[in-house]
């Protein structure tokens, strides 16, 4: 009896810790996204897009904000799985001529997209060519944000192929927004460095200056960039990637309620739920 009953807990012993490593053989692994902390489009988009990878297709997923330099660099060493914050081919230029061997463009998930020098729509300017003959209008200053990013260098190398007499103030994308709504407030003329997609649009009516001299380059889009391990690690992630693609304002609403106050994963959660063919057509 005492051998029957101890090959019996053997048993049991043996059959739970197969259980168990069943169970761990079918675990989904975490997938990590990295954005550009403080761009509210990469923001907006990560944030949707993690929702549906959790939601649809039952993986967890780790949401990490960084510089873009660490961004590319996590991509393309697989510290990161994916980004969905590929400015190209001009404001993200130079990592991806780093990088590009190491990591896979899954293509665009939002087309169109711009980076330049924006003013208020009833502004008497229309182009860069236009500025230094009203400098003392604007102050002979440009509001920009990080001193790394993109639109900053293309902003300094426009002021010598425009020959401006304009002091490029770096502060933030958040204090070059509350600067831009100070001015708003105030009826008074500003130019900033900017990109659409951008949720400042939906809120004012603002214009791009025309660069005659394409310094900051032509229309941009903002890609899916992942890990080539990826396919392998998750391919049904990978799929919804391929298809991931923003219309035109979609992005718009979910921007402008996280800058309104609500929270990016109830933001976009809320999307998610107003458009279930949408987020159908990227699953199926």
């Amino acid at each position: 009896m005492k051998a029957m009953r101890r090959l019996f807990v053997l048993g049991a012993m043996s059959a739970a810790l197969a259980a168990s490593m069943g169970a761990g053989a079918d675990e989904k692994p975490t997938i990590k996204i990295g954005y550009v902390e403080g761009w509210d489009d990469s923001v907006a988009t990560s944030n949707v897009a993690a929702r549906i990878i959790e939601k649809r297709l039952g993986y967890q997923v780790q949401l990490v904000p960084v510089a873009a330099g660490v961004m590319w660099q996590g991509v393309a060493r697989g510290d990161l799985d994916a980004t969905l914050s590929a400015w190209l081919p001009v404001t993200h230029g130079a990592y991806w001529n780093n990088f590009k061997s190491k990591v896979v463009n899954l293509g665009p998930n939002f087309n169109d997209a711009k980076i330049g020098l924006i003013v208020p729509e009833n502004a008497d300017v229309t182009s860069l060519s236009d500025l230094e003959a009203k400098k003392a209008e604007f102050d002979s200053r440009i509001v920009g944000i990080d001193a790394g990013a993109g639109v900053m260098q293309k902003t300094s190398e426009a002021i010598k192929a425009y020959n401006l007499d304009y002091r490029l103030m770096p502060s933030s994308g958040s204090a070059m927004t509350a600067e831009l709504a100070r001015s708003e407030a105030a009826n008074k003329p500003i130019i900033v460095t900017g990109w659409k997609p951008h949720w400042m649009f939906a809120k004012y009516k603002l214009k791009f200056l025309e660069d005659p001299k394409k310094v900051f380059g032509e229309a941009e889009h903002v890609d899916n960039v992942v890990n080539p391990e990826l396919e392998k690690k998750a391919p049904p992630v990978v799929a919804f990637l391929k298809k991931f693609q923003w219309k035109p304002g979609e992005i718009d609403s979910v921007m402008l309620a996280t800058q309104n106050g609500e929270k990016p994963t109830a933001a976009a959660d809320a999307w998610i739920s107003a458009h279930g063919d949408r987020v159908d057509s990227w699953v199926k």
